[in-house]
């Protein structure tokens, strides 16, 4: 199975509008275009969804079971706050990994803890778009076998 997930939680739908100083003047289109560029010179199959409603994001993780073997997940400003999305996670055997576009570490205090990052395979901030691209990667490597934590350096 080659396909994966996107995710992408409240207020995404606003990026290039919302603060361009902290996420930038593309929009969530341009995320969007750019990652299935990607997926089609990986040769994987994306489907993006994004979802202001905690339900809908919810359904998505778990209806992804089966479905994609892995899912990129942005969560948003649940991140900070919804253990219901931390229970959805933690509910599949899909991996996930937690991605921002914007360094939460170097923002408001309320923004550098993660309640959905316990139990997400891993997570990537600061990074801009490629934090995406870098999700994938990194869930094709799982995919493949290898392990994310523990890896050795085999070069």
């Amino acid at each position: 199975m080659n396909s994966y997930l996107i995710v992408n939680g409240p207020n995404l739908n606003m990026l290039g509008k919302r603060e361009p100083g902290v996420y930038g003047s593309a929009s969530l289109l341009d995320l969007e275009n750019e990652i299935l560029l990607f997926g089609e010179e990986t040769g994987i199959e994306i489907t993006c969804f994004q979802s202001n409603h905690e339900g809908d994001l919810i359904e998505a993780i778990q209806e992804a079971e089966g479905q994609y073997a892995g899912i990129v997940l942005n969560p948003g400003a649940f991140t900070h706050y919804s253990y219901a999305i931390r229970d959805a996670i933690a509910s599949v055997t899909v991996p996930v990994i937690e991605v921002h576009i914007s360094n939460v570490h170097r923002r408001e205090e309320f923004r550098h803890v993660s309640v959905t990052a316990p139990v997400a395979a891993g997570q990537i901030v600061g990074l801009g778009f490629a934090g995406y691209r870098l999700a994938l990667l990194a869930l094709m490597e799982k995919q493949g076998g290898e392990e994310f934590e523990g890896r050795k350096n085999t070069k």
